[in-house]
């Protein structure tokens, strides 16, 4: 029981530290790391998306999930091993995301009404 407890505690510490690295974030360097790293040339310079990457902004993926995703995918993204992108770099990355507005409604662009 002693082993489940202790498993339990590094869980949840990891869950804290990992919103601490969240809400910490600074979405100006997260901007720089986006651009230095190149998530931009397949998701758009505001996440967007393009032929090559999903759209992932303004409401991007949950912290956690995006840490999960980018450590460990095997599609045709590398993953983004921690001495690449810490998960700092992340949380920022995510700041970054996550403070892109929403675009406007189609039918308020002047252009696009009749």
């Amino acid at each position: 029981m002693p082993c489940v407890r202790a498993g339990m505690a590094m869980l949840v510490l990891a869950l804290l530290v990992g919103q601490g690295a969240a809400l910490a974030a600074s979405a100006e360097n997260g901007k720089r790391m986006y651009m230095k790293v190149g998530c931009w040339q397949c998701h758009g310079t505001v996440g967007q998306g393009g032929i090559a990457g999903p759209r992932l902004a303004p409401e991007p993926l949950a912290y956690e999930a995006l840490v999960a995703f980018l450590r460990t995918t095997n599609r045709a993204m590398p993953p983004y091993r921690e001495a690449v992108l810490s998960n700092a770099d992340i949380g920022d990355i995510h700041a970054y995301l996550a403070s892109i507005p929403k675009p406007p409604a189609l039918d308020s662009l002047p252009l696009l009404k009749p």
